[in-house]
């Protein structure tokens, strides 16, 4: 990593659902059924000549093994029971090695677990996020956290959150040194076609007269908080990324770099989440919509659920190549959208 990437100031913009909280509150799944949701998701075939579905490959990857494939969810839709029944069921055992991993070990905590099957509790916030803000706080970086979801589970995650960096997490006392703030009170963001509306408690910014208010609002954002996005508007667009989470990007500005993760973020803009705004201008207050393989692994990150569960350096290891990447991505600010990339390459 550059001695520039090193400095600059990180905004991380992060999903719960499937990203570091494995359940899903919009659909009311637990961690059974959203592991096997997004299990539908990242596994790839095709439909066979007497309407059989194939598989082309028995690894989940996040894009497709080979030309002509398939997501099993984009023909049968995600499957909250995918590994319990008909072709998912090759799926079973890697569905429950995660699903083992994800247990809460010892007593039952209220704050930190959530119930599954009888008997059974298992992390709420990914360990995986914790190790993330531990490592951030012990290479002495500047940074702040936004948790941005559909759904209303914002204030139970905030809540977690708050009670780790008092200490309380029993995998990481040491969160008690990280000196971030914690604002319980979620905020949200309303979109329409005339402007973005951020509200929360007394705050209430809006992009109709000038595009930059929202990126100098989340660019000087202290601590960790949330906002509820517009899930309508995304069903209205379609499920978009006209519709999409806002982010705005200033390649202009050297001190901050954004980072959006979140495991609805797809390559095909007509089936993605986030709605990438770039200032190409050196203090522009009207964005472009940007694609998203423009920024993909640069600031928008699509998160491997898999992963994220496996491995505790996952989102430290995401947020590293983004600043690697993100160096390059600069140093072609001035020349143009640089050509899409695909694996931070």
């Amino acid at each position: 990593m550059s001695g520039g990437a090193g400095r600059r100031r990180l905004v991380l913009h992060v999903d719960l659902n499937n990203t570091v909280v494995a359940a899903d509150a919009v659909l009311g799944q637990g961690p059974r059924a959203a592991l096997n949701a997004f299990l539908s998701t990242v596994t790839w075939g095709r439909t066979g000549a007497a309407g059989e579905w194939q598989w082309a490959s028995d690894r989940p990857s996040l894009s497709p093994p080979c030309p002509g494939a398939l997501s099993y969810d984009s023909r049968h839709g995600r499957d909250p029971a995918f590994t319990e029944a008909g072709p998912g069921r090759c799926f079973a055992g890697l569905h429950a090695r995660h699903l083992q991993l994800l247990e809460w070990p010892g007593r039952p905590d209220d704050v930190f677990s959530v119930e599954g099957e009888p008997g059974k509790r298992y992390h709420l916030i990914l360990p995986a996020f914790f190790r993330l803000l531990d490592a951030l706080h012990r290479e002495g970086r500047a940074f702040a956290v936004v948790f941005r979801s559909f759904g209303t589970d914002l204030p139970r995650a905030l809540r977690a959150v708050s009670h780790a960096l008092a200490g309380q997490h029993p995998r990481f006392p040491a969160l008690r040194d990280v000196a971030l703030p914690v604002d319980l009170t979620p905020g949200q963001i309303r979109c329409s076609q005339r402007e973005v509306v951020l509200t929360r408690g007394a705050e209430q910014l809006a992009t109709r007269e000038d595009g930059r208010k929202l990126y100098d609002y989340f660019s000087s954002f202290e601590g960790i908080g949330g906002f509820q996005d517009h899930f309508d508007w995304w069903a209205k667009n379609n499920f978009s990324s006209r519709g999409g989470k806002p982010l705005w990007i200033d390649p202009h500005d050297p001190s901050v770099h954004h980072i959006f993760i979140d495991d609805n973020i797809r390559l095909d803009d007509a089936d993605t989440i986030v709605h990438p705004q770039v200032f190409s201008e050196p203090g522009s207050s009207s964005p472009r919509s940007a694609p998203t393989s423009e920024l993909y692994d640069v600031c928008l990150v699509q998160t491997d659920l898999l992963e994220a569960i496996a491995d505790e350096d996952y989102f430290l290891r995401c947020v590293r190549r983004c600043e690697e990447n993100y160096e390059r991505y600069l140093a072609c600010a001035g020349k143009g959208p640089p050509s899409p990339r695909r694996d931070g390459q």
